[in-house]
């Protein structure tokens, strides 16, 4: 049947009608904001709650969500009077910095989303914050403002085209001996050019982290510096002196490598420790011989790069910018931000990569601390890391005139070094791969932050390890001389200092000398047990006299190996407690679930003074039933652990446990060299020429075993061996203390014997007395949160109280501590 034409409009016309209708209603309807609290292991909302901003302005940070093209940000001060208030719309990305100060005082702040129809989400919850008016003062520029600070001509990293006469008349003038040792080494790459044949790939059946696997994933790396690094330094070297066989091999080696496949054997996906120094020392040879280039061999490079910062791009972004505790994240992107700043204006994309390293930078850096200076992944990490970062801050300063050294981070990063590792001391604390690690070796980089920050203790500090150092090569050659600073001796400075943002104290009885000090390490961390920090809270290590005598254990054959997971990043590798559980199934030993996020700990307390410190940690919710992350409690309510150091002669270990249920305890030690147990009162080792005397003395009855086995060992290339004690109790309970007394001595000298301490027990808790060389220590150590102790003209509440008088009775020193959060 035919319709008529006037019915067939009509109906046309009651579609559309339907279709504004449905439309309109769309756009207006506000999207749902997701706004779910963030996990242990995201960024989180920034400014959090009730928190006071280092930085002006403050950094904003607020959860992805799918479906949003763009967001609003808008802060405003609580004044009733009006105020500051500031509005950011088309942000792209998560975060925000703006590119102007606030005025100081309180504000709220809030943010919305924005879909692709131009439909937004309600506005989030107003979160209260403060920027008090000493704040550091680091607004971030605008888009726009900062990709037009970059040089449109070539070179771009770490100099620009106008800085070029001013450093060629210094090679030929003032640091003419400095560059002629960089043109010395282009001699030898001359006369030796690296390989540039395509690095292979795993062969086919290559089993991960096996020895196989190891050597490649390792070579490659090793083989791409190799060929890139030296490729970098001949064209620096030609840039500065118009060397043309420089030039002209750096070329070569540019050319062979970008004949390798961007997704293959150094692919960042792939092989990303290949894949990572590809990047950057690719980027830098580029713009260093850029002139040297013919536009088809531009076209060449910039084919090959656009693949790999892809690849890096969409691996970071926007993942790192909500999720950034990846360890090596957290330096793929500075080298993406490299590849940027090389290649702008002549890849697309350049410039969204220069954007999101400055807005990690701005917004999400540094992830493993606050500005107190620690680190949680180590010593180790924290040189490496931050070496590399200091790289990126040149970048920074030549490329967009930003200064990374005003971060509050960077006021404080050196004191991590100088007091985890005075001079002379030999083991770099907690983490991956610092048993072995010196103090000299943290010279170069607390050199670089001493000469940018002004700090005197720092200079003090690298002078006492042999003298400032710079970096070697071009790098070293640019950064020229370091300023003049004068070195200031730290009798300023406690002694001993906690890093909150990382849950670690670092006590020492002497700051200036290892070898003629004692160090208690501690740990119990808001960071939990995850990635290269995987140790479990609530431990601690001991040095004496230059020598480690309670250790952590075992050695990192390969990341993720089975000794490496199942040892190392276990509790029983550290001295620590366990929890042992009996069952038809026979023993279960449970500890601390491993490298996640979830197993926090958590420093109570800390106070210092010139003779005795004492530092408190909480860890008890880290405990795991599987020692793996579980919504099931652990099998712990409570472990509190005291430490108490009576400088330099004496530690006391005090121990509060309350199980879930009826259990059994494993106190472990750990020690490079086998403990002599005669019993748990008289406990002895010794490292050379240092001592050291343990004495247990609660609870009574303790099994007392050793053994210089791992469970499991390592790879049999690896032949180290270290002692490992347990104290075992014998009959299950719901709650137990630990007293544990510790005398660190050289071994020429004469120590206290076991006789000397006296422990009580009474009602609340204990009463401990020692004698030490400067008088007599008393302590009362509570054990009920309601009671209260009195002895020897000592009195506390629910807290520690610890008092060393002198032999006459008076008064040195008396220090209370809390054993629960208030």
């Amino acid at each position: 049947m035919l319709v008529p034409r006037f019915l067939t409009a009509m109906l046309f016309a009651v579609i559309i009608s339907f279709s504004s209708i449905s439309t309109a209603s769309t756009a207006t309807e506000p999207i749902e904001l997701d706004q779910r609290p963030a996990s242990e292991s995201e960024w989180g909302y920034r400014p959090a709650p009730g928190s006071s901003s280092e930085t002006n302005p403050p950094a904003f940070s607020w959860r992805p969500q799918k479906g949003i093209v763009s967001w609003q940000v808008e802060a405003r001060q609580c004044d009733p009077d009006g105020g500051e208030k500031y509005l950011a719309e088309n942000i792209t990305f998560n975060v925000h910095c703006p590119a102007r100060t606030l005025a100081p005082g309180k504000y709220v702040w809030r943010y919305r989303g924005v879909d692709k129809d131009g439909r937004k989400t309600e506005w989030s919850i107003e979160r209260k914050f403060t920027i008090p008016a000493d704040a550091t003062k680091m607004p971030m520029p605008k888009r726009s403002e900062l990709l037009v600070r970059i040089p449109k001509s070539h070179p771009r990293l770490f100099l620009r085209p106008e800085d070029l006469p001013r450093i060629k008349e210094l090679a030929a003038g003032s640091m003419r001996s400095e560059f002629e040792k960089l043109e010395n080494q282009c001699k030898s790459i001359l006369k030796n050019p690296p390989p540039t044949k395509e690095p292979q790939k795993y062969p086919k059946g290559t089993v991960r982290l096996s020895e196989e696997w190891r050597k490649i994933w390792w070579g490659n790396r090793v083989y791409t510096v190799s060929a890139l690094g030296n490729a970098a330094t001949l064209g620096f070297v030609w840039q500065i002196n118009g060397d043309e066989k420089c030039g002209q091999l750096a070329k070569k080696i540019l050319l062979d490598c970008a004949k390798w496949d961007p997704k293959g054997s150094t692919g960042y996906r792939y092989n990303d420790e290949a894949g990572m120094p590809y990047a950057y020392h690719f980027s830098r040879t580029y713009t260093f011989i850029h002139d040297l280039l013919s536009e088809e061999e531009r076209k060449t490079c910039r084919r090959v790069m656009k693949i790999r910062g892809d690849e890096m791009y969409h691996h970071l972004y926007p993942r790192h910018l909500w999720r950034p505790y990846a360890s090596h994240s957290n330096r793929a992107w500075h080298f993406l931000g490299e590849v940027g700043i090389a290649f702008k204006d002549e890849i697309d994309g350049a410039d969204d990569w220069i954007w999101f390293a400055a807005n990690v930078f701005h917004n999400v850096y540094p992830v493993w601390s606050d500005s107190d200076g620690g680190w949680h992944e180590g010593m180790a990490y924290w040189s490496s890391y931050l070496t590399r970062f200091t790289l990126w801050a040149d970048v920074m300063r030549a490329s967009m005139g930003i200064n990374a050294y005003q971060k509050p981070f960077f006021s404080n990063a050196g004191y991590y070094s100088m007091y985890l590792m005075p001079p002379g001391k030999q083991g770099g604390g907690f983490g991956d791969l610092t048993a072995h690690r010196k103090a000299s070796h943290n010279v170069t980089l607390v050199s670089q932050f001493a000469g940018q920050s002004g700090n005197g203790h720092w200079q003090w500090y690298v002078e006492q390890l042999g003298g400032p150092g710079q970096m070697s090569g071009y790098i070293g050659f640019l950064r020229g001389a370091l300023p003049n600073v004068q070195p200031t001796v730290p009798d300023d400075l406690p002694s001993s200092r906690v890093f909150r943002g990382i849950g670690q104290a670092y006590l020492n009885s002497n700051l200036k000398d290892a070898a003629d000090g004692v160090q208690i390490v501690f740990k119990s961390s808001p960071f939990g047990t995850q990635s290269h920090g995987y140790e479990a809270n609530n431990s601690f290590l001991l040095w004496a006299y230059g020598q480690r005598l309670l250790i952590r254990t075992g050695l990192r054959d390969v990341y993720g190996s089975k000794h490496h997971k199942e040892w190392m990043w276990s509790t029983r590798s550290v001295n620590n407690i366990t929890v042992i559980n009996d069952d038809e199934k026979g023993e279960a030993e449970l500890g601390q679930a491993r490298r996640t996020a979830v197993a926090k700990g958590q420093i109570v307390d800390f106070h210092t003074t010139p003779a005795i410190d004492v530092v408190v940690g909480e860890a008890g919710s880290a405990y795991s039933y599987t020692g793996y992350i579980s919504k099931k409690p652990g099998p712990l309510n409570r472990f509190t652990r005291a430490i108490i150091f009576v400088k330099p002669d004496l530690v006391i270990v005090y121990d509060r446990l309350a199980a879930t249920k009826e259990s059994r305890f494993r106190y472990r030690l750990h020690a490079v060299n086998r403990f002599d147990a005669e019993n748990q009162q008289a406990i002895s080792l010794s490292v050379k020429d240092v001592g050291c005397k343990i004495s247990i003395l609660h609870p009574d009855g303790l099994e007392l075993s050793q053994t210089d086995q791992y469970d499991p060992n390592p790879r049999p290339r690896v032949k180290l061996r270290e002692w490992h004690l347990s104290a075992d109790t014998t009959s299950p309970a719901e709650k137990m203390e630990f007293v544990t007394l510790i005398r660190p001595y050289r071994i020429d000298a004469k120590v206290a014997k076991p006789k000397d301490a006296n422990l009580k027990s009474v009602d609340d808790g204990y009463v401990l007395t020692a004698k030490v060389p400067a008088g007599t220590v008393t302590a009362l150590l509570p054990n009920n949160d309601g009671g209260s102790l009195r002895a020897e003209g000592l009195e506390t509440d629910n807290r520690i109280a610890v008092r060393l008088c002198r032999e006459d009775g008076s008064e040195v020193e008396t220090v209370h501590a809390k054993m629960k959060m208030e």
